[in-house]
């Protein structure tokens, strides 16, 4: 059974349709549903007494084995509703969780969920036994209890290191991946947005990639990255990327770290919005909330209203006082106005490109070797003076963010 509650004064609900999509994302049978409006949560039940009594009958009389609430619960009302109900009891932290446990096939993906899920559990561990931490010795006090205790918080935190270790591995392996993409000078653009707004679908138009897609919840989890070629003739990296969703669980955001990182590094974002979702505006606010927690803030993005063929849109695409393009509508699934798109990106990548000429000192010869390194050294002539007068060619973004790294001076 569902249960859901509006607060006066306190945490605010989510979206009960969403709620219900995570529900059955999961693939639970839902029997119940039960709303409730208080002033403030209460500290022991967070429903409060009566509606707890009310939750445990409902539970009894539709035989409900489960009940999932659309919030964020402490270990100890945990504890208290699952007395009450007799039965277990699972809050939205949690059900997100078992979603992506469900939908992880790489090898990362599964890492990635079982370290936010171990995070989530040693701080229920942890303050689910603060009872036997007060235990001080003496006869009659000293049991198996808190010996179990410091067990089970070793082993929890042996396991999270060893997937730290291996996912800093693959972030490492990812970073390769990246320098070498920078030395080649091709630009990255990151598929983000809302769970289930159509980035799979998008991806697979562009790219003919064949990832998986479906009409559920977080159906991509693990990062796909296939090069695009342009119209123009260059070519981009596109990367599909794990959707966003209200209160996504820090520690989730935390163990996708890697995967992130992807989304931080693009040179742009293609903000995918389910144009027949009637909240679309409050999802790209959300979305742009994730961003900003991410730190990818700063990443130009384009919005791509999505689903057109649903929401009854005409194809179309919107540019800015520049001319350049700063939202498209399209349909990702009849392939409607996604051409327009496509020669869009060509004509804001064909711009991107800055070649100028660079005076470096005796003293800069580390930004002398990292032009190299990215490939972006077109002539090299040594000074008299001293130093060298270097011919370089890369993307603008890429160029402003290797001088911002370095002194003011360093480049002239």
């Amino acid at each position: 059974m569902l249960v859901r509650v509006t607060f006066r004064h306190g945490p605010a609900a989510g979206d009960a349709q969403e709620f219900r999509e995570l529900v059955a994302s999961s693939g639970t049978a839902a029997v119940a549903w039960v709303e409730a409006v208080r002033e403030t949560p209460d500290s022991h039940t967070f429903v409060g007494s009566g509606k707890a009594g009310e939750i445990a009958r409902t539970v009894r009389e539709h035989h409900a084995d489960v009940v999932l609430f659309d919030h964020a619960l402490s270990p100890a009302q945990v504890r208290n509703l699952e007395r009450i109900c007799a039965c277990r009891v699972v809050d939205r932290t949690q059900l997100i969780l078992d979603i992506f446990a469900q939908r992880a096939r790489s090898h990362e993906g599964k890492l990635q969920v079982e370290l936010a899920q171990l995070t989530y559990l040693s701080a229920r561990l942890v303050r689910g036994w603060t009872h036997l931490e007060r235990q001080k010795g003496g006869i009659g006090l000293r049991g198996p209890g808190e010996k179990q205790l410091e067990s089970d918080r070793r082993l929890i935190a042996g396991r999270i290191q060893q997937i730290r270790r291996r996912l800093e591995k693959v972030r490492n392996r990812r970073e390769q991946g990246r320098r070498a993409r920078r030395r080649s000078q091709v630009p990255t653009v990151a598929l983000v947005g809302y769970t289930n707004a159509g980035k799979s679908t998008l991806f697979n138009r562009l790219t003919d990639a064949g990832v998986y897609v479906a009409d559920q919840l977080f159906a991509t989890l693990d990062p796909t990255l296939k090069r695009f070629v342009l119209p123009g003739g260059g070519s981009v990296v596109l990367a599909d990327t794990v959707g966003f969703v209200r209160q996504l669980p820090h520690d989730l955001v935390a163990a996708f770290h890697a995967t992130l990182q992807e989304t931080r590094e693009a040179d742009l974002l293609l903000h995918v919005v389910d144009a027949s979702d009637p909240r679309h505006d409050e999802t790209v606010d959300h979305v742009r909330e994730v961003l900003e927690e991410i730190g990818a803030e700063g990443v130009p993005q384009v919005l791509v209203y999505n689903k057109i063929d649903r929401a009854g849109w005409p194809a179309r695409l919107e540019r800015d006082e520049g001319g350049r393009v700063r939202a498209a509508a399209l349909s990702a699934a009849t392939g409607e106005g996604v051409e327009a798109l496509r020669r869009a990106l060509g004509e804001w990548f064909e711009g991107e490109i800055r070649r100028c000429w660079v005076d470096l000192g005796p003293e800069e010869g580390r930004l002398r070797s990292q032009l190299f390194a990215l490939g972006a050294v077109r002539r090299d002539e040594p000074r008299a003076t001293g130093g060298w007068r270097m011919e370089v060619e890369l993307p603008r973004r890429r160029f402003d963010r290797l001088l911002r790294s370095q002194d003011p001076s360093a480049a002239r």
